[in-house]
This record gives C-alpha cells, structure tokens and sequence, in this order.
C-alpha cells in the first residue's frame, strides 16, 4: 500500500486536510463548532459501521442519512458557506494575479490618504459623542452593501464625514463605506451579528460593525454615541477603547485587532 503512496496522493491528504482546517475555523467562529462535532462524530460512526463492523441493516439505515446529509448542510451552513466562497474568492492571492494581468495603474503614493481623515473625523465625533459607523473595504468587494445606502463619490474628509454623522442629518444612522480612497456609500446598512457573548453595552452599532467583519474583511470603525468611544471590528474581532494612535496603525496595517471588549 505504501509503495504505491505517490506525490499525488500526499496532495490529496494535504487538501482533505486544509478544508477539515478551514471549515473547523469557520464553525469555531460561527459558533456552530458544537453542531459540526456531531457531524464529524455521525461520519465516523457511519463508516465503523458500513465499512468496518459491515453491519448492513444498520449500515442501509445510516447510508439513506449520508445521501441527503449534504442537503441538509448546506441548509443548515448556508451563511457560513457563503462567506468561506466569498473569502476564497477575495484571497490576497487572486487579487494579487488579477493585479499581475489587470491593465490599470494603481499608485501606491495615494494607498493610506484616507487615514489622517477618517482618524481625525473619529476623534472629533467622539469627543461630541456623535455615533459613527464607517467600513473601510479591504479586499472584499462591498458593493452589494454600498447599494442599501445613498451612494457617494467624493474625496475623503474629516469635514465631509462629520457633516454625513451629524445626528440631524437624514444618513446619521447607517453606515458609510469608504473603498479606494474615495467615500463610495453613506446610510448604508450592515448585516447583524447574532453573538450572546457581547457586552450589554454594546448596541445596534457594535453589532452592526461585527456582523460586517464576519461576513467580510472589511475593517470597520463604530463611533459610540452613548459613551464617546472607538471601537474598531476585524475578521470577527472587536477591539474596544482604541486610541488615535492605534486608530491609525490599525488602518495602515501596522497593528492588527484583537478580541478585546
């Protein structure tokens, strides 16, 4: 068996083992990693019985479950399957070939201009107290969210976002989305993260910036109204009370989000 052991097959084990990794991540991140155990335990227990125990009554009954369990996963994981295509899609990998065969310009002087703005608008908004919700799209594509709001062309200002936040302004409560330098969408509105372990003084706002960070990877800046303080959502994570300073690391990539509330 061994001798027959080729490159081909140290491939496939690699790649069994590379999804069982990712789709263990996702379930731990979901919450779901319960739900996935018992699946994993069902298909261990299917092939003792079938194929090592060779019990055929019982090995019939599990089969008949096994061919609609794909079925049944994709209803149940639908939302985490969906954000897995949408994470494999938007690997910094393609990105980078699509940048290879792609025939426009980017010019790396302007990458970071938004950052002394939006860092500025933040401060200022919340030394006022007045709540923000701002979505800096990094390699997912945030269109589809910026077309729930009022959609926005215009240069990065620190004055500009204040205006859009001001609470008497009609696209106060939404979210803006800032995407290639450029104020792309304002108003805009963000899926919710449905997650118990938050704090109870986090509202719709915090919810609103962590459900966006798990559908996307999109970084995401929530101003609180109610106690005048930046919060910044990644990739799942939440960092509360951040500073000017790491405000702006965060942005430029120096300092990454921790799961801090």
């Amino acid at each position: 068996m061994w001798m027959n052991f080729g490159i081909k097959d140290l491939i496939d084990v690699l790649l069994v083992a590379f999804f069982l990794y990712q789709t263990y991540k996702l379930m731990k991140n979901s919450g779901t990693l319960a739900i996935f155990s018992g699946v994993v335990s069902f298909i261990i227990v299917w092939i003792l019985v079938s194929q090592v125990l060779e019990m055929r009554l019982m090995g019939a009954i599990l089969d008949k479950f096994i061919s609609v369990g794909f079925l049944v996963l994709v209803i149940l994981f639908q939302d985490e399957i969906r954000r897995f295509l949408v994470a494999l899609g938007s690997h910094r990998g393609w990105k980078f070939l699509g940048k290879i065969f792609s025939k426009k310009n980017h010019d790396k002087e302007n990458e970071g201009k938004f950052i002394a703005p939006v860092v500025l608008a933040c401060m200022n908004m919340a030394k006022k107290k007045t709540g923000a919700l701002i979505c800096i799209q990094q390699d997912v594509d945030l269109t589809v969210y910026e077309h729930t709001g009022e959609m926005f062309n215009a240069d990065v200002n620190a004055r500009l976002i204040e205006n859009i936040f001001f609470k008497n302004s009609p696209l106060h409560d939404g979210a803006m989305i800032i995407a290639d330098n450029r104020i792309k969408a304002a108003g805009c509105i963000l899926p919710v993260a449905q997650n118990a372990n938050l704090p109870k003084d986090m509202g719709l706002r915090h919810r609103s910036g962590l459900g966006m960070s798990l559908e996307t990877d999109a970084l995401v800046i929530i101003v609180s109204e109610e106690r005048g303080k930046i919060s910044v959502a990644h990739n799942g994570k939440i960092e509360v009370n951040v500073t000017a300073e790491d405000l702006q690391q965060i942005l430029s990539g120096e300092k990454e989000v921790t799961n801090y509330c």
